[in-house]
């Protein structure tokens, strides 16, 4: 009986094997599709800016620009400018401001000094107009050049200065302002009171005109102004006469009366 009961186990056993084994049975996975990628796209290339081009066509800095090459301080700005997430500001000087300054102003500057110079036209970082009244609230800011070579800053209803020792010009344009970089021109160089501690580096004024007449006002041999004495000597003759006149009249007169 036992016998008999374990081959029908065995059998069931085979049986349900069997079914569970079937193609027609089998259970067929659900395919699985993978979602998109969802990394960010790379951000594109900062624009590379050419300050030497952009000096070159924006307007008459030519002097400017030359000394940057000259002293190589065109690639430090270059460098801030592309290479730094701080950007630069810089104040352009037009040509017209070194031709205000005398002849002998950078030949007495060392290599160094002039580095120095030029790099006191600059901020390390990116400034647009709409932030120098903040910026003003700082004064003295510090510039390139590094402490102790600050400027003064004010904004007089968007008028904007940039004070150093020597000079205080106004922001006259706008020359570039895209981050990360700002160029503003300005009509006066600025002359810090670091290099230029004793007398401004100024040219001086020139002489005015002579006025018109002045021949009639010059001295006589005597001291006196010879164009003014011949013309009192003249009125003075001429009220002699005039009086010499009237009395011989009055006479004439009473003569002929008595």
């Amino acid at each position: 009986m036992m016998v008999m009961e374990f081959k029908a186990a065995i059998l069931t056993t085979a049986v349900l094997a069997v079914l569970l084994c079937s193609p027609a049975l089998a259970q067929k996975s659900p395919s699985v599709s993978l979602p998109p990628s969802t990394s960010p796209a790379p951000a594109p290339a900062p624009h590379y800016v050419d300050l030497a081009a952009l000096l070159n066509v924006a307007g008459p800095f030519h002097t400017f620009l030359s000394y940057l090459q000259k002293t190589n301080v065109i690639e430090t700005f270059q460098s801030q400018a592309n290479n730094t997430d701080e950007g630069i500001t810089i104040f352009v000087p037009k040509d017209s401001a070194f031709s205000a300054l005398k002849k002998s102003t950078f030949s007495n500057l060392t290599g160094d000094q002039l580095k120095q110079l030029l790099l006191y036209h600059a901020f390390p970082y990116y400034y647009p107009l709409s932030t120098f009244r903040n910026l003003s609230a700082l004064n003295p800011v510090n510039t390139f050049a590094g402490s102790p070579y600050t400027l003064n800053l004010t904004d007089d209803m968007g008028s904007i200065s940039v004070q150093s020792m020597w000079s205080k010009p106004k922001i006259s344009s706008s020359v570039y302002a895209t981050e990360p970089v700002a160029l503003y021109s300005i009509d006066k160089v600025l002359l810090p009171m670091q290099l230029f501690s004793k007398d401004p580096p100024l040219a001086p004024a020139p002489a005015p005109a002579p006025q018109s007449g002045a021949s009639d006002l010059a001295p006589s041999p005597g001291g006196g102004k010879a164009g003014g004495n011949a013309k009192a000597d003249s009125t003075s003759e001429a009220y002699r006469v005039g009086v010499s006149g009237l009395l011989a009249t009055v006479a004439g007169c009473l003569m002929l009366m008595w």
